[in-house]
Formats: structure tokens, sequence, C-alpha cells
């Protein structure tokens, strides 16, 4: 069972493009599932499945993983200099299935517009908006308590008819003891409040 699961986690990561560079102006480092070739044990299979464990995800990366719930399954091309009026290019094609797309991203309407949602501060009266919030511990071992928490949200306007659209606003901060992702929300509203205001 661990063979096949693990083998299957590492298929599909890599269809998202793990051990992969970001196609960018600026070298990145590749996003790992383990620190060797492989997922070696039941433990770490299990780690693996909710994002702790020895997976490690390039923020860029993360944020083009999440361009996939707003176009379809299809993940964009990063750029980094501005261009006026740029067409997206997909780097992953078809990197989740259009109908899993659609289940994600109704799911992350909710986390912002819920207000039982973790993303529910940046939630706007005059744009909908869908996000998602997440902590990581950064740590040597499970007893370690000297580690960072890391925090942080990715939020962007689901429809394809928004008029001041953001494909993707997303940051990651140190949160320890500043109040775990809610903090990054709070900064990010800012950001928003400046981005949605009249012109």
């Amino acid at each position: 069972a661990l063979k096949i699961g693990a083998e299957n986690m590492q298929e599909y990561l890599d269809k998202l493009g793990f051990n992969e560079a970001v196609p960018f102006e600026i070298n990145m480092s590749a996003s790992k599932y383990s620190n060797g070739e492989t997922i070696g044990t039941e433990i770490q299979l299990a780690d693996s499945g909710y994002g702790q464990g020895q997976i490690l995800v390039n923020p860029l990366h993360l944020a083009c993983i999440y361009t996939a719930f707003r176009n379809g399954g299809n993940m964009v091309k990063p750029y980094l200099v501005y261009q006026e009026d740029a067409q997206p290019q997909q780097w992953i094609s078809g990197a989740i299935s259009t109908d899993t797309a659609g289940r994600v991203l109704e799911g992350l309407k909710g986390v912002v517009n819920d207000s039982e949602g973790t993303g529910y501060a940046a939630r706007r009266e005059d744009v909908l908006l869908a996000g998602k919030t997440g902590t990581a511990e950064i740590k040597a071992s499970q007893t370690d308590t000297t580690g960072t928490e890391l925090g942080w949200f990715a939020v962007f306007t689901p429809e394809k008819d928004t008029e001041h659209p953001i494909l993707l606003l997303t940051m990651v901060e140190d949160v320890k003891e500043r109040g775990g992702s809610g903090y990054v929300v709070g900064k990010s509203t800012r950001i928003l409040d400046a981005w949605f205001q009249e012109p």
C-alpha cells in the first residue's frame, strides 16, 4: 500500500511541477516532496498528504498552482516585468481536471465569503474574492520549539467578468507569535483596498 500510495502522490505532484524549475526570469528553487528521491515511509506519505513532512513548496510555484483553479485546471506561466497587453501563457496545461478545478474554486470562495472562513477578514462587498490561508511549521523535529511558523494567504478574483481582476495576490511571512495566517490576511487586505480603490 505504501509503494502504490507514494507512487501515486509522487506522480501527481510531478504533474503539478514539483522537482521542476519554475519557468521564470529569475532562477527559483524547485519544489520538492522528499529530501531523497522518493516518499519512503507511511508516516512521510501521510504527512505529505496535508503539506507537512518533507514537502517544500516554492511560493511562486504555489501561486502558479492556484492559477489553475481560476483557469479550468491550467497553470499560468509567471513573468517578472509588467506587460501592457499581456496574453497569459500556460506553464502546465491540464494540471488538474476542469471538474476538480471547479469544485476547489467553490471551496476557495467559501474561505473568503463564509463568516466561518479563515480568510473572511478579506471579504469585500464590491467584488467577489476566493482564497486560501495556511500555516506551515518549519522545525527540525516534533519537539523543536524554536522553529519558524510561516503563514500564507492566496487570494484572487474568481469571476472572469470582474472589472478590475486580480490573477493572484499571495503573501508568505513569518507569523510566529503574530496571530498565524490571520496576520497575513490582514496585510493582504490593505493591498486589496488599494487595488480596488476608485481611481
